[in-house]
């Protein structure tokens, strides 16, 4: 119950700091969607999915760094499964672009953690798309590709 009132509280603290806080090169709309984008990185390190329920639409779809697709019902129960367990979760760099209701995240993802008892750090670049749905913005789609190390 901690986790689902941190994950509520978070998201309403975020997205009401978003539009005070932006001014200058993003707008109001991307400054929202960019705090969304935050806290479902701390949706993740908490496994939250409650919280995560809130930010992805209904018709939400995952595509995974090994080409897999989950649908949201499947992608939030991988979130709950005991085999997983990251520690953190973080965007390195991102920028959004908003086109009316619609807008498009564009960044680079780092998470660590354990997945069937084995440690692991991914990089991978990401691409979000948000839509405006009943006044409240909503992921629809998100596409990782892993970047490999160096």
């Amino acid at each position: 119950m901690r986790n689902n009132f941190l994950g509520t509280a978070i998201l309403l603290v975020v997205t009401s700091l978003a539009g005070a806080q932006q001014q200058g090169s993003m707008s109001d709309e991307g400054g929202r969607v960019m705090a969304l984008e935050n806290a479902w990185n701390h949706a993740l390190e908490a496994k939250d999915t409650k919280a995560l329920d809130m930010l992805l639409a209904n018709t939400f779809v995952s595509v995974d760094i090994d080409g897999s697709i989950a649908s949201r019902s499947e992608f939030l129960a991988s979130i709950k499964s005991a085999d997983y367990q990251p520690s953190q979760a973080v965007t390195e760099q991102s920028t959004v672009q908003v086109y009316g209701e619609a807008a498009v995240v564009v960044g680079v993802f780092r998470i660590k953690g354990t997945e069937k008892g084995k440690p692991y750090v991914h990089r991978e670049r990401f691409v979000d798309t948000w839509i405006k749905l009943r006044g409240t913005w909503q992921c629809v789609a998100t596409t990782s590709t892993l970047i490999a190390g160096k």
